[in-house]
């Protein structure tokens, strides 16, 4: 029986209640870059610090003693005052004044308006790196092959002073820039082979080699006496962090799979944070241990309560702790009409689903973050945990350090192949998934125009058995001296309320009656297509979001295996190749074929379902018009028909409509877009080209902030 363990009573310290600790070792640096992290996500790195001076809102005044180091901005970058970010232009000079103060984000002080805010730390670039060069004779040197310029080894990491950098545009001078400063690795700080710590593995191995310890909470959490540089210091690798790769490449299924439930959906007020939304989290587990057909009753059941700042919490660690990974994007944060009843269940689908791809990844599902967010129920326990599990250091090369694959596990050619056929094939799927969405959108605004006709001609049958004329009816063929005639008009309607003009007709009053039934049952249909187009086809709309995008969703992936692949080449290429480079490049290349294997298995089961639960409301929602119109019809049969003549007819409850008939909808609404499907983001080799050329007297067009684009 796979159960989410209990959170343990013993919790952490804050950060800022330990004496003599500085803030700046709640989160250690690292040496690799975690990439972007969303401005959502940085509010809550942003509340965490609460201990921290530089973030406080009383700025204290300028100490020379803690200057920092000159930089110099690389793009322009519109921040938001509420979360104490800076606007910067390309080409401005500024102070570093802390490098790390949280996810990826620095303190910094602008020179020409002396402003201090936070500024993305890919957004600079130390000026004190770029030192002028004195007037020297280098020898000249000769040109190296292409391979040793690319991936460098063994080459110690100079000092500017050693070998003074000229800004030349011909010759060898970036592969030396690079060979001497950067150790080998890539300029480009946003790319996944760098930023998830795979180039770093790929060179040099894991930095330290943690032993790795079955997992307790004992061995994790220490009493919040020790405090919380203590506990990180303590950090050990366990079982939750051991990934193993099947024959295939596939991921190795430690954990059987389950499923998540976010339902119920309730406002709640605070005096720190105001008003929020709270969803109850449900994880279903099945006793047998299997997801095909479980007996009734065999589900354990765990629910919690999280708001949408714990899942930015889950996501921020899930991020840093498994790089390697294509995680799904999580939902972007709303500020306008976040409470109202539409929002709130499109939030709540997405969060379902978000949640969803992770229980359904193979390794995701263990993560010890994962397993404490679903298990967690606990307010307490949970504020006590949260800053342990945000403080850790990104994994990084330590992620890769803990794949375990079998040996001649892929073939270079193969997964060159693969690789190739995989970009194009999720690039196709991304274009054919969003033309699928804009017809489906075309195909849900037909059911409302269906729904505008049905409606129609219910009032048209019920305007033709009373005489009353209906409003804004096509007037094509009607003279002007059949206006004149109104229900009040002798001989259109008997007493009885049949449309005759003989009294006591009960043939009349039968065919009244029948026709009134089906007007009334046209209406139930024109509601049907209604109701089916804003509810049952837009949660098909929504879930369409679940496959659109693999190309994007899965590009780091696809870049991570391709650098990949050009080291492995080189280093076995090479007349003393490096073994050891070679067996790690062949732990992420299994990395990221496991991963394509995942989309493959997932794709299946999207598809699928997204097939099958289309049909299923298509035959539900057709049964339904069906039923209403059979019932319908039995009202012309016998014995139905004949007991219709017993009584006089009554008004429907429609007729009131036919001065003003319901025949403007209300708008249909849409779903809420995917994160991905916002601009595109230009290429950073481009953005990396122009700030290095802007860095050495180069002219380039000056854009605007991607993150503004977004935020």
């Amino acid at each position: 029986m796979s159960t989410l363990p209990r959170s343990t009573s013993k919790g952490t310290m804050n950060p800022a209640s330990i004496p003599g600790l500085p803030m700046f070792h709640a989160r250690p640096v690292s040496d690799f870059d975690v990439g972007i992290n969303s401005s959502a996500a940085w509010t809550g790195s942003l509340e965490r610090a609460v201990g921290d001076p530089s973030l406080s809102d009383d700025e204290g005044e300028d100490d020379e003693e803690e200057r920092g180091r000159s930089a110099r901005a690389l793009y322009k970058f519109e921040g938001k005052v509420e979360f104490r970010e800076l606007n910067v232009e390309a080409g401005d000079e500024i102070e570093v004044l802390k490098e790390e103060v949280g996810d990826g984000w620095s303190l910094v002080k602008v020179e020409k308006n002396g402003e201090v805010g936070l500024l993305p730390q890919s957004y600079y670039t130390f000026t004190s790196d770029f030192m002028a060069a004195p007037d020297l004779n280098l020898p000249a040197r000769k040109r190296e092959a292409s391979a040793q310029s690319i991936t460098p080894r063994g080459s110690p990491k100079l000092e500017p002073e050693q070998l003074p950098l000229l800004p030349q545009h011909t010759g060898e001078w970036f592969p030396s820039f690079r060979h001497s400063l950067l150790g080998g690795k890539a300029l480009n700080r946003f790319s996944s082979f760098v930023t998830s710590g795979a180039e770093e593995w790929v060179l040099k191995g894991s930095p330290t080699e943690p032993e790795v310890v079955p997992h307790s909470r004992e061995a994790t959490f220490s009493d919040e006496e020790e405090g919380l540089s203590n506990r990180l210091s303590r950090v050990t690798f366990g079982e939750a962090d051991r990934h193993f790769v099947d024959v295939g490449p596939s991921w190795k299924t430690k954990v059987p799979p389950f499923r998540v439930l976010v339902h119920s959906p309730s406002k709640r007020a605070s005096t720190l944070s105001g008003a929020y939304t709270i969803y109850n989290v449900t994880s279903l587990f099945h006793a047998t241990g299997t997801d095909d057909d479980p007996p009734p009753g065999s589900h354990v059941r765990v629910t919690v309560q999280r708001r949408f700042s714990h899942f930015v919490v889950l996501h921020t660690a899930l991020s840093r702790r498994l790089p390697g990974l294509a995680l799904p994007p999580l939902p972007e944060k709303q500020y306008a009409g976040r409470f109202s009843t539409e929002f709130v269940e499109a939030r709540r689908g997405d969060l379902e689903r978000y949640l969803g791809r992770i229980v359904r990844h193979p390794v995701a599902r263990y993560a010890e973050v994962l397993t404490f967010f679903l298990g967690c129920e606990s307010e307490t326990e949970w504020k006590k945990q949260v800053p342990y599990h945000l403080a850790l250091p990104p994994a990084g090369p330590s992620f890769y350090a803990h794949v375990f694959h079998p040996a001649f596990n892929l073939d270079a050619e193969d997964a060159a192949e693969a690789v190739e056929r995989f970009d194009n094939h999720t690039k196709a799927i991304g274009k054919g998934v969003q033309s699928l969405r804009n017809i489906f959108g075309q195909v849900r605004e037909s059911r409302i125009e269906m729904s505008k006709a049905e409606r129609l001609l219910s009032y048209s049958l019920l305007s033709l058995i009373t005489s009353k004329p209906l409003a804004s009816a096509p007037t094509t063929g009607i003279s002007e001296q059949d206006d004149e005639y109104t229900g009040r008009t002798n001989g259109l309607m008997n007493q009885e309320g049949a449309w005759c003009w003989r009294e006591g007709c009960t043939d009349c009053l039968r065919l009244t009656k029948a026709i009134q039934r089906t007007s009334e049952t046209l209406q139930s249909v024109a509601d049907l297509y209604d109701v089916y187009a804003r509810r049952t086809q837009l949660a098909t709309h929504e879930s369409m979001k679940t496959v659109a995008h693999p190309s994007s969703l899965y590009g780091g992936v696809v870049e991570t295996h391709r650098s990949t692949l050009s080291r492995f080449k080189i280093a076995a290429a090479e007349q003393c190749a490096d073994e050891e480079m070679v067996a790690r490049c062949e732990t992420v290349l299994n990395t990221t074929m496991a991963e394509m294997d995942t989309y493959h298995t997932q794709k299946l089961e999207d598809f699928r379902s997204l097939a099958t639960d289309h049909l299923d409301g298509e035959i539900a929602f057709y049964e339904q018009i069906l039923s209403r119109l059979e019932s319908a019809r039995r009202a012309f049969d016998s014995p139905q028909y004949n007991d219709l003549a017993r009584s006089p007819r009554q008004p429907s409850i429609y007729e009131r409509d036919l001065e003003h008939p319901r025949l403007t909808p209300k708008a249909l609404p849409q779903p809420c877009p995917h994160v991905f499907d916002s601009a595109p983001m230009r290429p950073v080799s481009v953005a990396i080209q122009e700030g290095v050329g802007m860095l050495f007297g180069g002219t380039s067009p000056v854009r605007s902030s991607v993150f503004g684009k977004f935020w």
